[in-house]
């Protein structure tokens, strides 16, 4: 059944060395084959790589906050079928899709850049994304842009 309630938010579980529920998602996304020890191990020395480069100032865990703030998006387009064509309507991202979306352009970026360890690769594009830079940070930007260009069919977001 569509759009049902779940209690996903309330079964998850804070990261045990941040305590952060937003980093523990995060942990998850990163995680593949159900192996979430290694996805665990992957981000907590992308955080120590992230602390030796800063010198610990600020931590690890506001560069994680802030680079997920600049790639988090606030428009996109969606396909919308209007009189036999397809349209391109730009609408509002809601907060939770915000952050799966910023997620997952981490994420893609950081695999796509391929021979380094995955750990300083995540690294590299957090702390890319934190000084508004990098490939999460552009397809942030290439969302925007395709949504400024088609703000002309705005009025078929109903």
């Amino acid at each position: 059944m569509a759009g049902r309630i779940t209690k996903s938010d309330q079964q998850l579980r804070p990261d045990p060395r941040y305590g952060s529920k937003d980093l523990s998602r995060f942990i998850n996304c990163v995680m593949s084959d159900g192996k979430k020890a290694v996805a665990q191990r992957v981000v907590y020395e992308a955080f120590d790589e992230i602390e030796k480069r800063t010198k610990g100032e600020p931590p690890a865990i506001k560069v994680f906050e802030m680079a997920v703030a600049k790639v988090r998006p606030e428009v996109e387009v969606r396909s919308k079928r209007v009189g036999g064509a397809n349209y391109q309507v730009p609408m509002a991202v809601k907060s939770k899709r915000k952050q799966s979306l910023a997620f997952r352009w981490i994420i893609q970026a950081a695999r796509a850049d391929k021979g380094k360890p995955m750990a300083l690769r995540l690294a590299r594009e957090l702390m890319d994304a934190a000084h508004g830079e990098g490939k999460a940070v552009n397809t942030r930007e290439n969302t925007h842009r395709m949504a400024e260009a088609n703000k002309a069919f705005a009025h078929f977001a109903w």
